[in-house]
Order: C-alpha cells, then sequence, then structure tokens
C-alpha cells in the first residue's frame, strides 16, 4: 500500500511540475529568433541572448489561456492539499473523491487552455515559420496524466 500512495504522489507531482513549467516557460511557440509564452514575446540574439521581450497581447482568447493554466495550476495544488488532509481523516474503505474531482479539474482546465491557444494562436501569430514549443507540448503531457491521477485518486480506497 505504502508503495502504491507514494507512485499516486511521484505522479502527481510530475503533473504539478509539468503544469508549473508550461505555465511559466517561455517556450510555447518558437521560431525566427522569437519565442512566445502566455506572458510575453522576446525576440533573441543568435548567441542565445535575449534582445527585447513585450507583454503579450492582451486579448481575450489569450486572457482564457492564462486563466485556465492558473486554474489548473491552483486545482493540481489544491488536489495535492486534500489528499494529505484525506489521508489522514477518512475512514477505513473511503475514497479520495474530492481529490480525485479537483484534479480531473485540474486536467480539464489545461487541456481547455491547450486547444484554445492551437485553435486561436494563428490570429496572434500569422508568420507560418513558427512552430510550438516545448512548453506547449508539456500541457498537452499534463493533460492525460492529470486526468489519470484523477480517476486514480477517485478508484483509490483508503486501507489501514
Amino acid at each position: 500500500m505504502l508503495l502504491l500512495l507514494l507512485g499516486i504522489l511521484f505522479l502527481h507531482i510530475a503533473v504539478l511540475v509539468l503544469l508549473f513549467v508550461s505555465t511559466i516557460v517561455s517556450q510555447w511557440l518558437v521560431g525566427n529568433g522569437h519565442t512566445t509564452d502566455l506572458w510575453q514575446n522576446c525576440t533573441t540574439y543568435a548567441s542565445g541572448a535575449v534582445q527585447h521581450c513585450y507583454s503579450s497581447s492582451v486579448s481575450e482568447w489569450l486572457q482564457s489561456v492564462q486563466a485556465t493554466m492558473i486554474l489548473s495550476v491552483i486545482f493540481s495544488v489544491l488536489s495535492l492539499f486534500l489528499f494529505f488532509c484525506q489521508l489522514f481523516t477518512l475512514t477505513k474503505g473511503g475514497r479520495f473523491y474530492i481529490t480525485g474531482f479537483f484534479q480531473i479539474l485540474a486536467g480539464l482546465c489545461v487541456m481547455s487552455a491547450a486547444a484554445i491557444y492551437t485553435v486561436r494562436h494563428s490570429e496572434w501569430h500569422v508568420n507560418t515559420e513558427y512552430s510550438y514549443g516545448f512548453a506547449y507540448i508539456l500541457a498537452w503531457v499534463a493533460f492525460p496524466l492529470a486526468l489519470l491521477s484523477g480517476i486514480i485518486y477517485v478508484i483509490l480506497r483508503k486501507r489501514e
């Protein structure tokens, strides 16, 4: 049982790290000396030094992506906190429904953010020389892992 709990905890922390990195790092869209994330657009020299960083546009769709990514991080942190609370207060045989619910919500939020960004990024950068960066890919990787983690929490029963 201890190995199962450690495995679930490791999966949850991995999802949390993926969500933090994909929300913070400036690599959602890359190409032609530019990197773009949810917060700013940066131009770099060939040597890799950052030349200019500007705030991202204030379009509504980008703000919704920012909000849902932040919500996914908040829900995942809340889920981890609730897991520890339920681990010590839940009765024998009880399930971690609340923890699983918030983790599934985190997965759905990151999926919504990445889907909106996928559909709408062409309005923001019409240049075809751009490609998706690793932070964007990490957001899509975090989605199924968060759902899997949430489903495991819902199925998991507490034993003594």
